[in-house]
């Protein structure tokens, strides 16, 4: 069975009397270890469809299974505490904490969601740190560091807690393009050593042809996939 294996979803928001449906019988399955992206236009459903498998949302509709668990069975407290051991996630604007140094905003979901011994979460974080090309930056602030500096260490960040997937929704939108082409081969090159999922969405063109699996969505359906080597079924 798939990491991710989404049947049918549905997915419709109520904006006042009005339904809206973001996602239209979307099925597909994701293998671990995968590298997987989905394109679109803005308003096809790319960043719905990444809240829904990182338990963010509910499909409306169809069943989504994430690492064997049907994830719109969860509530509210079971979707936090699945996230927590399962997803890592990684954000076009970085999101990382400024008052914190790189070493703490990668330490930090150590600190929020695993019990982990200080000894073992220094250890953690420092062969994140070495991985990304940022241990000689540890002491440093977000504002002290560039754009693609902070997205190595949302990277690191993403995988310090050893998740099975890290979903990225347009994890170069901020970045010039030879920045953000660097920042994925980083993504892979962490899918390479750590066996981890990495599902991300995009519109950016240059980025597609990166993906070793991609899905196009178009009005919320998907209308496309393409294999270009790697693992995966769908």
């Amino acid at each position: 069975m798939g990491l991710v294996v989404a049947e049918q979803i549905q997915k419709d928001y109520q904006i006042g009397e009005v339904a809206l449906r973001a996602l239209s019988g979307v099925s597909f399955e994701i293998e671990p270890a995968s590298f997987v992206s989905f394109v679109g236009p803005s308003g096809s459903g790319k960043t719905t469809l990444l809240n829904l498998i990182g338990c963010l949302d509910k499909p409306t509709e169809g069943t989504l299974t994430v690492a064997g668990t049907d994830v719109a069975s969860l509530d509210r407290k079971q979707s936090a505490a699945f996230r927590g051991a399962n997803i890592g996630f990684i954000f076009q604007d970085f999101n990382l904490i400024p008052v914190l140094t790189v070493y703490e905003n990668i330490e930090y979901p150590l600190l929020m969601v695993q019990n982990i011994p200080p000894v073992k979460r220094e250890e953690r974080v420092m062969k994140l740190l070495d991985a990304v090309g940022m241990a000689d930056q540890e002491n440093k602030y977000p504002d002290q560091i560039s754009g693609g500096q902070k997205q190595r260490v949302a990277v690191a960040r993403a995988l310090v807690t050893n998740p099975k997937l890290v979903l990225a929704d347009e994890p170069t939108a901020n970045l010039d393009s030879k920045t953000a082409y660097m920042v994925i081969e980083l993504m892979k090159k962490m899918r390479d050593e750590f066996k981890t999922t990495f599902i991300f969405s995009t519109h950016d063109q240059k980025i597609v042809g990166e993906a070793e699996i991609i899905y196009t969505l178009e009005d919320g359906e998907i209308a496309g996939r393409q294999n270009r080597g790697g693992n995966g079924n769908g």
